[in-house]
């Protein structure tokens, strides 16, 4: 499956040092969970929150929700003994933060590969200091293996000396460069947090900003918006008949030998009718996947 296939309407941070938290994630409605040894764990917590992540892999009964886990960054105490540890955990991917440069790609892929980390196990790049987004295009292309990009916008707020706002202009320069540089070379890409869990019209709004702006799907700090995340992340009902009648359209029009296909006095073209599958296929995939879940 194309890294870019896989629904990720909804993607929530767990902390490793929360077991009731991992074994919450167990039965929420999210397409993808990060299990965190990173910014959610203070440093006296880093070896127990390792050590509880193992064992929420080990016991499984995540479904089919995707399994990521945020190691430290390489530069520290502990990022190092993080990818070591989580080398071979049964997570989908390793999320590595702070990359700043194709060389930090290299570096973590290199720790995995003396843990014969098995060759299916992705890679991940937080994007959130301004080096990163100026290396875009080369971090994206870094490796075969590297899979998606998600947005670190509080620390490249912090690193702007920007501020939070609600239509995120000092943000938009950064996140359509990183849209762009994951869908030249194939990524998925996760829009950063919402931090305030009291606005839940900013967060909806966020959400539908992320969604035309290209994104896959949102990171989450809190289950009460996995909802939101997943019915504005997901192929509306409207869109859905749309695409079926462009589908249609289009191939009947291509069985009578027609260059030319109107559907509502709009001009339908291949690229159209390209999108119109990549749509549908989502739209399949998450009803598997919710089915999956429930199971």
């Amino acid at each position: 499956m194309p890294a870019t296939a896989r629904p990720r309407r909804s993607v929530l941070y767990m902390p490793g040092a929360n077991a009731r938290a991992l074994e919450k994630g167990r039965g929420l409605p999210a397409d993808a969970i990060i299990m965190d040894l990173e910014d959610a764990v203070t440093p006296d917590a880093k070896t127990v929150a390792r050590s509880q992540i193992l064992e929420a892999m080990a016991q499984g009964g995540y479904g089919a929700r995707e399994l990521i886990v945020r190691v430290n960054a390489l530069d520290t105490p502990w990022g190092q003994d993080d990818l070591a540890a989580m080398a071979q955990c049964g997570a989908d991917a390793i999320l590595v933060p702070k990359v700043s440069e194709a060389a930090d790609v290299t570096d973590a892929l290199k720790v995995l590969a003396d843990r014969d980390a098995p060759e299916d196990l992705a890679l991940w790049c937080m994007m959130e200091t301004p080096l990163a987004i100026l290396n875009a295009k080369e971090i994206a292309g870094s490796s075969a293996r590297l899979a998606a990009f998600v947005m670190g916008t509080s620390d490249l707020v912090k690193d702007l000396h920007a501020a939070h706002t609600a239509m995120r202009l000092p943000m938009l320069a950064a996140l359509s460069t990183c849209v762009i540089a994951a869908r030249a070379y194939g990524l998925a890409i996760l829009d950063g947090v919402h931090l305030d869990l009291a606005d839940d019209e900013g967060f909806a709004e966020a959400c539908r900003q992320g969604r035309e702006l290209g994104f896959d799907g949102k990171t989450l700090i809190h289950p009460k918006t996995l909802a939101a995340a997943n019915e504005i992340f997901a192929p509306a009902s409207d869109e859905i008949e749309w695409s079926k009648r462009i589908i249609a359209a289009h191939a009947e029009a291509e069985a009578a030998g027609k260059g030319v296909v109107l559907v509502d006095g709009k001009l339908i073209e291949n690229l159209h009718v390209e999108a119109a599958h990549r749509l549908m296929t989502l739209a399949d995939t998450i009803t598997k996947l919710e089915a999956a879940n429930a199971a």
